[in-house]
């Protein structure tokens, strides 16, 4: 007898990277973008506060399994920081909690010198109460909310670059290239410290995450205006391939690896979690493995002289 239960979703699997809009929750954007692809399964990698803006890369359907590497990945950022005043959130949306005057002969050199002796390269920083870090498994978020203070211990990050590229007085804009974990209304925070004023974030936008690009993005208004013309009773599936048409294939977050094509001998062990001998690649090589037929079906690493998998996709069985 037929379910009558509802499907889930469709099958669909790629990444989209979404131009998340201003005042909008990154899970807000996800769920969004989830029933824009009637998808059964998506995730975003890396939270963006609402204030923030920029790159929120979705991943659908198998690209999930491979969202760690994401987030693993280093990011780019423009930020805009007022100086004089400091909130509970080091943000824009948070309380005012000190107010002083701006140094009347501080200067962009100033500002470059700190910039430079003090965040850059490897450094700690102690992340913000208001952050989606998680104390005994509640986000500190929630908890700063209640009132609720706990000890965050530093952690190491590295900021690969950053530089003021705007200073008008009493705000100033930074670009920062940096690892994962790295808080930028942390570096705001710490910098208004330093000048002995305060300061904090009024905008934040995300330009890249990994090997994506800015120009990658599409807002959700861009990607509704792609298919606006299409009647959604007799042209459903013109929707659904015009959507797809605008993802990354499931192995993007993974791009950077080298692809390792395997027969079909290798294939069938391979998807069945069986680990193959490879003298070919070094120690720790991480590859894309992609099946006799082409198709892409994972990452294998080789450890002592044999290419172990790592993460596969399910795939259907092309017999």
């Amino acid at each position: 007898m037929a379910s009558n239960r509802k499907r889930r979703g469709r099958a669909v699997d790629g990444v989209l990277l979404l131009h998340k809009a201003g005042g909008l929750s990154s899970n807000a954007a996800l769920q969004q973008v989830k029933r824009l692809y009637q998808a059964a399964k998506a995730g975003h990698t890396g939270a963006l506060d609402p204030l923030a803006t920029g790159m929120l890369p979705i991943c659908l359907g198998e690209a999930t399994k491979f969202s760690q590497y994401l987030l693993d990945a280093d990011k780019c950022y423009q930020t805009t920081a007022k100086l004089g005043i400091r909130t509970d959130s080091s943000d824009a949306d948070g309380v005012v909690v000190e107010e002083k005057p701006v140094p009347v002969d501080l200067t962009a050199e100033r500002i470059e010198t700190l910039l430079q002796n003090h965040f850059s390269g490897e450094i700690e920083q102690v992340p913000s109460m208001f952050s989606a870090l998680k104390f005994q498994g509640q986000p500190l978020y929630k908890l700063a909310r209640k009132g609720i203070q706990v000890e965050v211990k530093p952690r190491r990050v590295t900021i690969h670059s950053i530089r003021l590229t705007g200073f008008r007085g009493d705000e100033l804009d930074l670009e920062v290239h940096c690892s994962k974990g790295t808080y930028i209304r942390s570096i705001v925070e710490d910098l208004g410290l330093l000048l002995g004023c305060g300061a904090h974030v009024t905008r934040l936008h995300r330009l890249d995450v990994g090997s994506y690009r800015a120009e990658q993005m599409l807002t959700l208004a861009e990607i509704a205006e792609k298919i606006a013309d299409f009647d959604p009773e007799t042209e459903a599936e013109s929707i659904q391939n015009t959507l797809d048409a605008l993802l990354l294939p499931p192995w993007a977050a993974v791009s950077e690896f080298d692809a390792f094509q395997l027969d079909a001998e290798q294939t069938q062990l391979m998807l069945h979690g069986r680990a193959l001998p490879c003298d070919t690649l070094p120690e720790l090589t991480q590859v894309r493995l992609f099946a006799a037929d082409g198709r892409f079906i994972g990452v294998a690493a080789v450890e002592q002289g044999q290419l172990k998998p790592q993460r596969l996709i399910s795939v259907a069985d092309p017999n």
